[in-house]
């Protein structure tokens, strides 16, 4: 059903996707569709997120931890459904706080993940203890985010992940 669902974002737009028309396409009914998800939002939520429930697995080095990171949240916004789904659901969470707050709960695993690697890399003595996992998961969410949102023409590739992954490790300052 999500596989039908993504597909059918990509062809009609966020906007003009309707739980009936995802009904239809997957050979269901609007009842099935609303046991589990309830409404097109929370729906579209698990299509473009639900590979983003989990970090991808620690290298033991903070380093490549935050690359892969970083690749993945770029393969994650790269995606064409993300690209066609994001200001959508944006939207409809800046109007829905139950949604943004259940959007927030399933994302719980990657920030307790990240917190717990810095933890391990701060005792490895890779990473100041003062750093905030949660700016850090802003800093890399938020730059595919913006780069979706507002830089579409510009280059989403291993150069894009190798800057921002310097830019994380060693700052802006001299």
């Amino acid at each position: 059903m999500l596989d039908t669902a993504a597909r059918l974002v990509v062809e009609v737009g966020y906007h003009r996707l309707t739980m009936a028309a995802i009904a239809e396409r997957a050979g269901t009914t609007k009842t099935a569709l609303y046991r589990r998800w309830s409404g097109k939002a929370e729906l579209v939520h698990d299509v473009v997120f639900a590979q983003m429930t989990r970090l991808p697995p620690s290298t033991g080095e903070m380093e490549a931890d935050l690359r892969s990171m970083v690749d993945a949240a770029r393969d994650l916004f790269a995606r064409p459904v993300t690209r066609v789904a994001l200001p959508g659901l944006i939207a409809d969470m800046s109007a829905d706080p139950a949604l943004a707050a259940r959007v927030h709960a399933g994302f719980a695993a990657v920030f307790g993940g990240v917190r717990e690697r810095l933890v391990v890399a701060v005792e490895r003595g890779e990473v100041h203890p003062d750093v905030d996992p949660d700016r850090l998961i802003e800093v890399v969410g938020g730059s595919a985010m913006l780069h979706v949102l507002l830089l579409r023409d510009q280059e989403f590739d291993d150069t894009w992940a190798e800057r921002l992954v310097a830019i994380v490790l060693h700052g802006v300052m001299r």
